[in-house]
């Protein structure tokens, strides 16, 4: 794989590769693409310049910046800090759903959860991280089904852990207010017995009950920075995040992850993800895109 931002001899850097009211160039993408790859791993190449263009262009008109190349200088200045970390926002991708891929919480609630649930009932601590929760959908997905099994849940040392790099999605995974569309994968009943109607500026709303809210703490983590965590995790959905790095920065990630949960531990990715490197060895791959962690016991495989 090249280096981020390299660029073919016979290629110019002035070459524009998405045009419209501010032409990108390559040059502008390459210095982007670093900005981006050196904050949060994300991995960027020619193929999504017309992505960039068209999340960041309506933010450089908003600044009154002239084009990519003042836009690119000021983010790259210390001035320009609040326009980098909103840069981030605008390029980081946010879709989720309720009980997306749903096997992965049909699996947590038939072969994970009794166990954990059995620990917790006799004094013992369990923790789930929902490691890039975008708009809360994925945590709130882990607690009904936690809450399915053992309603006072909050009443254990049960809890949940969610995180994301982008503060501006995590507000709204805190406040927990969602379209009527968005509890479309839900059964009638989970609807009325979790949700409740609001009004947010005229328009229909429904928000999460302070019951599945009380089992959650929400805190912004870039997965490239330090984790100040302490103890393990029993598990950890980090799901459809790591197909947007380049396989060294996956590679640790996965060893990371590893690193951090107790053994026999389970680890839910992406349906497009697997694990590689070193960590692959410390897996076994149980179900689809489903790794239970093995540790020491890596070499006694069945």
């Amino acid at each position: 794989m090249k280096p981020l931002g390299a660029v073919e001899s016979r290629q110019s850097p002035d070459d524009v590769l998405a045009s419209g009211e501010y032409p990108l160039t390559r040059r502008d993408l390459s210095d982007i693409a670093a900005m981006i790859y050196a904050d949060a791993g994300i991995y960027l190449n020619d193929s999504k310049a017309s992505l960039v263009y068209s999340r960041l262009s309506k933010h450089i008109r908003a600044l009154g910046l002239r084009g990519f190349r003042d836009y690119c200088a000021l983010v790259a200045s210390p001035d320009g800090a609040v326009a980098r970390r909103e840069m981030l926002s605008h390029l980081t991708t946010n879709f989720t759903r309720f009980f997306r891929e749903n096997h992965h919480f049909e699996h947590l609630r038939d072969e994970v959860l009794p166990g954990l649930i059995n620990r917790a009932k006799s004094g013992g601590r369990v923790r789930i991280w929902s490691a890039a929760c975008s708009d809360g959908q994925e945590p709130y997905s882990i607690a009904l089904t936690v809450l399915s099994l053992l309603p006072n849940a909050a009443d254990y040392d049960f809890r949940i852990l969610a995180t994301d790099i982008d503060p501006k999605i995590l507000a709204a995974a805190k406040a927990g207010i969602y379209d009527e569309n968005a509890l479309e994968t839900m059964t009638p009943a989970m609807r009325k017995q979790w949700f409740r109607e609001v009004e947010v500026n005229g328009r229909r709303k429904f928000q999460i009950d302070e019951r599945v809210k009380k089992l959650i703490t929400f805190n912004e983590l870039n997965l490239m920075a330090q984790w100040p965590f302490k103890g393990n995790f029993d598990v950890i959905f980090c799901r459809n995040v790591v197909i947007y790095f380049d396989e060294p920065t996956q590679m640790k990630i996965w060893s990371r992850f590893a690193s951090l949960l107790a053994e026999g531990g389970h680890l839910y990715i992406g349906h497009s993800e697997r694990v590689s490197g070193d960590a692959k060895n410390l897996f076994d791959n149980i179900g689809i895109t489903t790794y239970r962690y093995v540790g020491q016991n890596a070499g006694r495989k069945a």
